[in-house]
């Protein structure tokens, strides 16, 4: 018979009763509450990993730091550790233990302005090309991307494999840490304040999901037509565009621009009083009524349609599909005339990896499909979307890549986003983007983070890289900034490898001056003075209209709880307790 007590913590736990007797509660353990855990913290589902020797150390020199500083500045520990001098403290240690990766000083942990100076600086144009929001309708509860953000236990590392740092599950974004896992988060009015309000961000792209799945009494299966993929899709591709009108009157400037959605087909039209559009008159629709800022697609998602048969199923697609991808591209060049109020109208921003286990299948990333693509239609821009990278969010798979010996041109083979990288140089229009492939490794995989950059860098150039968070997925798009401001690739691996140095040039590049210049809107230099960018007004949500919350709330959904969503986020602000609410080892 169980011993715990029913309802109790132990209880909501999936712990065994030996297992319990291994574990502790992290809150009542967890002493030194650093921005950045130094032990893995499990939610309960499955056993925390011991602290490593590494760990062990980054704990202690932190806590040396802490304490050291903390008296200077006449304040305890856990004061010191809630503010931007623990996170330098933080930095610091790591480097001490894991070689020189970010880019801090001692000073740091005493002066805000000396943390801000070496951070991202305050006139850094910053374009992100990759942002999500959910409309109100569906719940995203426990999803699994925030779950993995945060470090707690996802089907996204399902086996508890350790990362680079001898942690299991250690957390991107340590904001996030001890936060509900809920829809809310997701919602249009936190995307708002976790972007414009609480990032450095000048200009978002707006992006969509065609990977929709349809209930049926077999099971899941993919979309026959438009319609059942967008009762599927987080983001239609009239939302997308309502929250970017929106928003920019809101601003009363271009804060936002937005994705149309991608669905190749062949040419033709269904038979007569079929209820919906074939997938190209659906995209003509879109430039006729939504005038999309750009492109997005999926390749591995089921939304190309190889027939005129308006029962059948929506398949997956490759770049150089004669019979579906290339029609697609003709329509939109045949509207080229959006290029006059639209100039990244060619912009084809398309998903291409995150598939750990797939095959090297072109429709669910691999790269093959990429260069043929570009030279047959070099008008257009292929931005490729998490540079291919095969290791799905965990990047373990990468790390044991680049130890296992295994060259392509010279470097470590990085399935698939090296060869994406060689294949890709010879072509001008095709740029790498940085989505999730930099927020999955940068804090727990650094070397991999090291090599991918300088990969890229070494054989695509600083000037076809674009920068993109994925967020709010993984919170506010502000630690990535920084993160990415901050990291450097270590000189050992650039004298071994040949990767050119990130330099502040190069990240002012990534971060904001390429994308400006795919879409040609002005940076910082030219908009500041002149006002281009006008701040969104902190009482957006009062002003958001209803018929925009009835189109977020589609389908059937009638609740307006935007201003509860607000105030809920808002009791849970002020200072960062860095409390992690699981388990760990003992």
């Amino acid at each position: 018979m169980s011993e715990t007590r029913p309802e109790s913590r132990e209880d909501d736990s999936w712990f065994s009763e030996a297992q319990l007797a291994e574990v502790a509660p992290a809150d009542a353990m967890d002493t030194l509450r650093s921005p950045v855990p130094t032990q893995m913290v499990s939610n309960g589902e499955y056993m925390p990993y011991p602290q490593t020797e590494k760990q062990r150390r980054v704990e202690t020199r932190l806590a040396e730091l802490a304490d050291s500083a903390a008296r200077d500045l006449r304040m305890n520990r856990r004061q010191f550790l809630a503010t931007t001098g623990g996170m330098a403290a933080v930095f610091l240690a790591m480097n001490e233990v894991f070689g020189p990766i970010f880019k801090v000083q001692p000073g740091e942990m005493y002066e805000p302005a000396a943390f801000a100076q070496s951070g991202a600086p305050p006139d850094l144009f910053v374009f992100d090309t990759q942002l999500h929001t959910v409309r109100s309708s569906r719940n995203l509860d426990n999803l699994s991307l925030r779950s993995i953000a945060q470090g707690v236990h996802s089907v996204l590392n399902a086996n508890d494999l350790p990362d680079a740092l001898g942690g299991v599950n250690t957390p991107w974004n340590p904001a996030l840490v001890g936060l509900p896992n809920v829809s809310e988060n997701f919602y249009l009015v936190q995307f708002v304040k976790d972007v414009y309000l609480d990032s450095q961000v000048a200009v978002g792209l707006m992006s969509n999901n065609t990977s929709a799945a349809i209930p049926d009494v077999a099971g899941n299966r993919p979309p026959r037509d438009i319609r059942e993929s967008e009762i599927g899709e987080f983001l239609t591709a009239p939302q997308t565009a309502a929250v970017r009108d929106w928003l920019n009157t809101l601003a009363g400037s271009t804060r936002l621009l937005a994705h149309g959605q991608i669905f190749p087909g062949i040419p033709g039209s269904y038979p007569p009083d079929t209820p919906v559009p074939t997938n190209l008159d659906y995209m003509q629709w879109q430039i006729d009524t939504l005038k999309p800022d750009s492109w997005k697609g999926y390749t591995s998602a089921n939304s190309a349609k190889y027939d005129l048969d308006p029962e059948s199923l929506m398949r997956r697609w490759t770049l150089d599909d004669q019979q579906v991808a290339y029609p697609m591209y003709e329509l939109i060049v045949r509207n080229g005339d959006m290029l006059k109020t639209k100039p990244g109208f060619f912009n084809i921003c398309i998903h291409k990896g995150l598939s750990t286990d797939a095959p090297d299948d072109p429709a669910l990333g691999f790269p093959v499909d990429i260069p043929k693509a570009a030279q047959d239609w070099p008008m257009l821009n292929f931005i490729i979307y998490h540079s291919c990278i095969r290791p799905g969010f965990w990047m373990l798979d990468a790390l044991n890549d680049v130890r296992s010996g295994r060259l392509r041109n010279g470097v470590p083979d990085i399935l698939w986003t090296t060869q994406f990288a060689v294949d890709s140089a010879p072509f001008p229009n095709v740029y790498a983007e940085l989505g999730t492939i930099f927020a999955s490794c940068v804090v727990t995989f650094p070397t991999v983070c090291a090599h991918i950059l300088g990969q890229l860098l070494k054989f695509m150039g600083e000037d076809r890289i674009v920068f993109g968070s994925d967020s709010v997925w993984y919170g506010s798009p502000q630690w990535q900034i920084e993160a990415f401001w901050r990291f450097q690739i270590p000189d050992d691996l650039r004298n071994q490898y040949g990767y050119p140095e990130l330099t502040e040039t190069a990240k002012r590049k990534i971060l904001g001056l390429n994308s400006a210049r795919l879409y040609q809107l002005p940076t910082a230099s030219v908009a500041a003075p002149q006002g281009v960018y006008k701040p969104v007004p902190a009482d957006y949500a009062a002003q958001m209209p209803d018929e925009l919350k009835t189109l977020m709330e589609f389908p059937g959904f009638t609740a307006d709880n935007l201003a509860q969503m607000r105030a809920r986020y808002r009791a849970a602000g002020g200072q960062p307790s860095n409390t992690r609410y699981g388990w760990v080892r003992v």
